[in-house]
């Protein structure tokens, strides 16, 4: 299998923490992702990944974060069965095969140029699918986005390596641009941005979070439109227990003691 020569650095060699963590989760017994095609997508990059130091925790935490947010956007999808998806910074991330969405959805996925072009040597063409060539800072991209269906906007590992002002306007453009839909996300507290900066992985590709999420409505008033309909913080036992013994324990005292440093959640908006 013929190797893709590729050189990322910041932001964008964030993609293949999330990638080397799907695919080593994916093939544990117990997977809950179930990703043969972040496998297959690793193996294909000959950037060496091993400096990005994904731990086990890690990599449960990183499957749990798309799984939640697969099955969001497939709720989404099963009331809408012809809805445009657009997924924000979609790096080599898997998310539409591994939703396989019917023939009536029109799924964007939209990254840096050079991702783009990395993706659609990776993975084949897919029917109903279209790729934007675009930072999703800037601005014009969202004026191409058709509007005649309902929407689902999904960003992983994304809206926190962009500045707060950036993600306000981001998620003003698309709130304003469609008639109506969801947009889910993840995001860390502010005491979460600070510890994440002596995160291994994330110091070895020299990127930097900015924004941070301490209170879920504080994006209803910074954004009009937007209304918040899930804020999901809680792990989920049987993943917990896939854990080391510490991370449990720190799990268990951000729950309870620690809440109010409590380290991230998933968020889901309607607008």
């Amino acid at each position: 299998m013929q190797q893709e020569q590729i050189r990322l650095t910041g932001a964008r060699e964030t993609l293949l923490i999330t990638l080397q963590a799907k695919a080593a989760e994916s093939i544990m017994p117990d997977s809950l992702l179930r990703d043969r095609f972040a496998a297959d997508a690793l193996h294909r990059i000959d950037q060496g990944s091993r400096h990005l130091k994904v731990g086990h925790d890690m990599t449960i935490g990183i499957a749990l974060r798309a799984y939640v947010l697969d099955r969001w956007t497939e709720a989404f999808l099963q009331r809408c069965p012809e809805a445009t998806v657009v997924h924000l910074g979609c790096g080599l991330d898997s998310r539409i095969f591994r939703i396989d969405p019917g023939p009536g959805v029109r799924w964007i996925e939209l990254d840096f140029p050079d991702v783009i072009a990395l993706r659609q040597q990776i993975y084949p063409d897919r029917a109903g699918c279209e790729m934007i060539a675009s930072s999703i800072v800037e601005r014009g991209w969202i004026a191409k986005l058709p509007t005649d269906r309902p929407a689902m906007i999904v960003g992983e590992g994304v809206l926190p390596y962009l500045e707060e002002q950036q993600v306000a306007q981001v998620l003003r453009g698309i709130a304003s641009h469609f008639p109506s839909g969801e947009i889910a996300f993840d995001a860390y507290s502010s005491f979460a941005i600070q510890l994440l900066r002596f995160n291994p992985a994330i110091r070895a590709t020299g990127a930097c979070l900015h924004w941070a999420l301490d209170d879920p409505a504080e994006m209803e008033r910074q954004v009009s439109g937007l209304r918040l309909i899930q804020d999901h913080s809680d792990w989920d036992p049987e993943q917990v227990a896939r854990m080391s013994p510490p991370a449990q324990i720190a799990l268990q005292l951000f729950g309870t003691i620690l809440t109010p440093y409590r380290m991230g959640r998933l968020v889901r908006y309607g607008f």
